[in-house]
């Protein structure tokens, strides 16, 4: 009888060792290959805001979660928050939280530069209340106020700045003159300048003009050095006043001068949307703009 219960001791100890060892920790559902430091789609998710897990858990089942650009729906999913690209209906969802996207009003006056070798006002008087280093998306002249975006995201930071890419970017310019029809259809048509031909995406008069003044809205995607001021002087209407309303999707609203804010969720998955789709067509070489 002894001997029967030490066998049947030895088989169930050889029948253990005969089972892969696929599970590593049931609690995490972290499996063989898996890295130390990958999570649950699921929680992932759930951290990054989108919604409770209960419900990441139906977008997964559901087919609208991809990772890599491949579509997702076993819950049991691992993946790793710095590296993987996670998106949800197409849309890019931060997961690094290391990573910070602030929208700063730009104040005229001040130089898009982190350290300004001649002593002029530059952008560390806006984000010493950050802990991290960050830097500027693009740049603003210093005579042009408005929308500039500060980050500590180079990857996104070089797609969204280079001209290559043609991201958006909408002006409101007060100019000298009087701003008529024709001057908007050549706006629209084109210009050559020095450094060859621009054209503006849309142009449009805002209100009437008015004691010697016109306000004028312009879109463009070029990111050539203070290409509204050259573009709207080409046309007889130097400029006096230039704010920057629009970059991509992100719009300055009521942001006051000088004020900084973090983007919303909805912001930052559209700029890593826009940056995750130009990344997978080509990666962008450095660059920068100055309207």
């Amino acid at each position: 009888m002894s001997d029967n219960k030490n066998s049947d001791r030895r088989d169930t100890r050889a029948d253990r060792d005969l089972v892969p060892d696929v599970v590593l920790d049931m609690s995490s559902n972290q499996r063989a290959g898996d890295s130390a430091t990958s999570e649950r789609l699921q929680k992932v998710l759930a951290a990054a805001g989108v919604a409770s897990r209960r419900v990441c858990e139906n977008l997964i089942a559901a087919g609208r979660v991809t990772v890599n650009g491949e579509v997702v729906t076993e819950l049991g999913s691992r993946v790793e928050a710095s590296s993987d690209l996670v998106a949800v209906d197409g849309v890019a969802i931060q997961l690094d939280t290391s990573k910070r996207y602030i929208m700063l009003n730009k104040p005229t006056g001040v130089v898009s530069s982190m350290a300004d070798e001649n002593g002029r006002r530059d952008l560390r008087e806006f984000t010493g209340d950050y802990e991290e280093r960050l830097f500027n998306v693009g740049r603003l002249d210093g005579e042009t106020s408005g929308l500039l975006m500060l980050t500590n995201d180079g990857a996104l930071a070089n797609v969204l700045a280079h001209p290559r890419y043609g991201v958006q970017k909408t002006y409101i310019a007060k100019v000298t003159g009087s701003v008529n029809a024709p001057t908007l259809r050549r706006l629209k048509e084109g210009i050559e300048l020095d450094d060859g031909p621009i054209a503006a995406d849309a142009a449009r008069l805002l209100g009437s003009p008015s004691q010697g003044h016109s306000m004028v809205e312009l879109t463009l995607h070029s990111g050539r050095n203070r290409i509204v001021r050259r573009l709207m002087a080409a046309v007889g209407h130097p400029v006096v006043e230039l704010v920057r309303r629009q970059f991509g999707p992100l719009h300055l609203g009521t942001l006051a001068s000088g004020a900084t804010r973090e983007l919303t969720d909805a912001e930052r998955g559209a700029l890593l949307t826009i940056a995750r789709e130009h990344e997978q067509a080509a990666p962008p070489p450095a660059g920068e703009d100055t309207p």
